[in-house]
């Protein structure tokens, strides 16, 4: 690749947005960002720090803090950080420092492929390739029951479902850039599907718009 390409990845928790992303970029030898884990960072500092979730000033020095070469997936995914990072996300001029953060990262060679909320409707519109990956709310909740359950733990499918749908709920009805498929977006509707096929399907609309480009 010899172009700055971007691959964005929206869809709700839980419908393999993250580990198609991986995929892809492993794939594509293309930069990876799991914005999600920026908004996370936000929350964790302010947890860390015993603040409010709502203190807006605080909220933003923290965005501004965040570096986004040095994200701890395993710390930054405990459950409790997620639920705080949700409410941290509403806030809108933290969005906006991490939007400006997260365009950056787009923008380095040779490209990046994001994942999150609203990466083809806000934080990159004109990249390459739009997916919007979803899957019902059951399939999602059976899944996160059974990354649990691997992991050796327990956890009751009704809160789980119950959890999704709240975040659903959240992230589609908030004021500031909510989740919902770009106009432009190919959408692929994960219930049905193993992660493979997934990564096929992904790969297949990828590779025909590079086909498209050097035919160009």
């Amino acid at each position: 690749m010899t172009h700055t390409f971007t691959i964005a990845i929206d869809g709700p928790a839980g419908a393999g947005k993250g580990t198609l992303a991986r995929r892809l970029a492993d794939h594509y030898r293309l930069n990876l960002l799991d914005t999600g884990l920026t908004y996370r960072a936000v929350a964790h500092k302010l947890l860390e720090l015993g603040l409010p979730l709502d203190n807006v000033s605080a909220a933003e020095t923290a965005a501004r803090q965040v570096d986004l070469s040095n994200l701890d997936r395993t710390v930054l995914s405990a459950h409790a950080v997620g639920e705080a990072a949700s409410k941290v996300a509403v806030i809108p001029t933290v969005r906006r420092i991490l939007v400006e953060k997260q365009r950056a990262f787009a923008k380095a060679p040779p490209g990046a492929v994001l994942d999150g909320r609203d990466i083809g409707t806000v934080v990159c519109p004109d990249a390459d390739i739009k997916l919007y990956v979803t899957a019902s709310a059951e399939v999602r909740a059976r899944r996160r029951l059974a990354e649990i359950e691997s992991m050796g733990g327990s956890a009751d499918f009704a809160t789980i479902l119950a959890d999704i749908e709240r975040r659903d709920e959240r992230d589609m009805g908030r004021a500031s850039s909510p989740l919902k498929p770009a106009a432009d977006a190919h959408l692929l509707d994960t219930s049905e599907m193993a992660i493979e096929a997934a990564f096929l399907a992904a790969m297949a609309i990828v590779d025909e718009v590079f086909a498209k480009r050097n035919k160009a």
